[in-house]
């Protein structure tokens, strides 16, 4: 059974979603303030973070990237505040999806679902991949270049992921989008920008992303090798 961690300062909601997601057959746990639950949320007995963004001690922006540093665990943003929505927008601090309040009890239920799927068909994928100089074994967080450690930020990771488990196809602008921002990305320049650190991170492997004009992209092994 999927434990749900609740990071939330607002008793009300936390037992209104505690009351939903247990009636859907999940176990759930909570803490009011950002410190408690980062430390709740480190312990590995958990299958996806709620996390409110306006909290008490640490908020919900540092929570998300002090447990990003640690784990690989689907995190699911709540706010209210469209600052915070522009925030996550222009600066990715690695949720796997986003929430604005108020919002239907059965529409939150269905989004804690969708994200624990889509965790689990990547998590379920070969972790794998040895590609010219790139090694990369997504399960323990390795990556190497020509036998040398390479570390990226968290959407460079989720990008290059996305790209390998292509397996060489084309990925279009809006799925990288997708599957790597959620459902709460406006602009594209954004992709590109992270694209553009990925290659400069991977050196020699860099080449191996091909730009695919006005549509996307793919990751291939460098034929001259």
């Amino acid at each position: 059974m999927s434990k749900i961690l609740i990071i939330e300062d607002d008793e009300n909601i936390i037992h209104l979603e505690k009351d939903y997601l247990e009636a859907g057959g999940f176990e759930v746990d909570f803490a009011v303030d950002g410190e408690t639950g980062l430390g709740m949320a480190l312990k590995k007995n958990n299958s996806l973070v709620l996390l409110d963004i306006m909290l008490p001690r640490l908020d919900g922006f540092e929570v998300c990237k002090r447990i990003r540093q640690v784990r690989d665990i689907p995190i699911l943003l709540v706010s209210a505040k469209k600052e915070d929505l522009d925030k996550i927008n222009g600066l990715g601090f690695g949720a796997d999806d986003y929430i604005a309040k108020p919002f239907g009890m059965v529409e939150f239920v269905s989004r804690v679902r969708a994200v624990l799927r889509r965790y689990e068909k990547t998590k379920n994928k070969n972790s794998i991949f040895e590609i010219g100089k790139l090694y990369v074994d997504f399960e323990k967080h390795i990556i190497k270049v020509s036998g040398e450690a390479i570390e990226l930020s968290y959407k460079e990771y989720k990008l290059l992921s996305v790209l390998l488990e292509a397996d060489g196809k084309v990925v279009t602008r809006d799925e990288l989008l997708q599957k790597v921002w959620g459902e709460f990305y406006e602009e594209s320049r954004t992709l590109d920008v992270h694209i553009r650190k990925l290659r400069v991170k991977l050196k020699v492997a860099g080449n191996y992303i091909k730009t695919v004009k006005n549509i996307g992209y793919q990751f291939m092994g460098d034929t001259n090798e």
